[in-house]
């Protein structure tokens, strides 16, 4: 039986409370959290609604910073949906909120985008309250830890291990220049006991120049279901799929990005109908090490299926991609948004 971890990365986003300032919170939830359009609601309570419909489980790694600013009540919104409908909660942590934290900074006069701008001890320090945090707003305490843009490196892990998390899932082999600094390389996909934690691997295939990482932005889901089906026909243990709370919304987060939504519920039906293949959590059924030898296998290339994605990203960007690209501008992030995972 190959487990499926669906990891959903939940989170208020900074940049939008820099921008509006602190009093933010209510329409941040919306965007971020909630995910209101005209159409509806299309982030955590819709998702959770569309893993119930198809008896899924899933795991919301969820980022209690915004605390700092609004209490613990901003996370107790988050959380308390998740836990009353049998998912699994982890931590998520970007440390771009203590830029926002004024007296609160838990760290004064140090900001950084990623947890890999900090020393070992400030990591420490960063973690046990985002732990504190998430277990204050109604949480277990968690045991299984992703850095904000996979933005880790091998202090983060140092630094779970001495606070008694077990899991890290910030090591992103199908994506290159990540703003991961974890000293292990593409072909470390099996999940590996590396400073004092279990190291989970998100998810990959196989590229025409390489690996493309399993997000849910970043492959359609003819090549999900393929690698999905691919893992459980050679008895691969797991396999870690990402998402966002609101990944299916356009890039302004201002309307739902009908594509990408169809492509989440056909994951979803697909996912129920392939036999060998279970929704596991950290909680209820955590990855463990793996004995294989050498790099895990991946989904081969497929130029058709390759082919097909692009075009279909290609309608994405034009439809709800970012105004400018919308006019025909060049944009640094590249259509399925894998630049900027969250």
């Amino acid at each position: 039986m190959t487990k499926l971890f669906i990891t959903i990365d939940t989170e208020y986003e900074a940049g939008f409370t820099m921008r509006r300032g602190r009093d933010s919170r209510q329409e941040n939830y919306r965007r971020s959290i909630e995910c209101m359009t005209d159409r509806g609601a299309v982030g955590v309570t819709y998702q959770l609604d569309v893993f119930d419909r198809f008896d899924l489980k899933a795991v919301f790694f969820v980022d209690p910073m915004p605390a700092l600013i609004w209490g613990v009540a901003a996370i107790e919104d988050i959380v308390g949906p998740i836990i009353e409908r049998g998912h699994d909660v982890q931590l998520h942590l970007h440390p771009e909120w203590l830029a926002l934290a004024g007296t609160n900074n838990l760290l004064p006069g140090r900001t950084g985008a990623n947890m890999k701008d900090f020393t070992f001890d400030e990591q420490c320090v960063l973690i046990d309250y985002a732990a504190a945090t998430l277990a204050a707003a109604g949480a277990p305490a968690p045991i299984a830890f992703r850095a904000g843009n996979y933005g880790a490196n091998d202090d983060t892990l140092r630094a779970l291990a001495a606070l008694g998390l077990a899991y890290d899932s910030s090591h992103c082999p199908g994506i290159v220049d990540s703003a991961c600094k974890i000293s292990l390389g593409p072909d470390d996909r099996h999940p590996i006991e590396y400073c004092g934690v279990i190291e989970v691997p998100t998810g990959c295939i196989g590229g025409p120049g390489g690996l493309r990482h399993a997000q849910l932005t970043a492959l359609s889901v003819r090549e999900l279901l393929a690698a999905l089906q691919h893992a459980r026909n050679h008895r691969i243990a797991d396999f870690t799929l990402v998402s966002h709370s609101f990944e299916l919304l356009s890039r302004d987060r201002t309307r739902t990005n009908r594509i990408v939504k169809r492509r989440f519920e056909r994951l979803c039906e697909g996912v129920s109908a392939i036999d060998g293949l279970t929704t596991a959590t950290y909680a209820m059924m955590p990855p463990a090490i793996s004995p294989a030898a050498g790099p895990r296998p991946v989904l081969p290339f497929n130029g058709a299926r390759t082919a097909l994605r692009i075009a279909e990203q290609a309608v994405v960007n034009a439809l709800y991609g970012e105004p400018r690209a919308r006019m025909g501008v060049s944009i640094n992030a590249p259509a399925d948004r894998c630049a900027a995972p969250g």
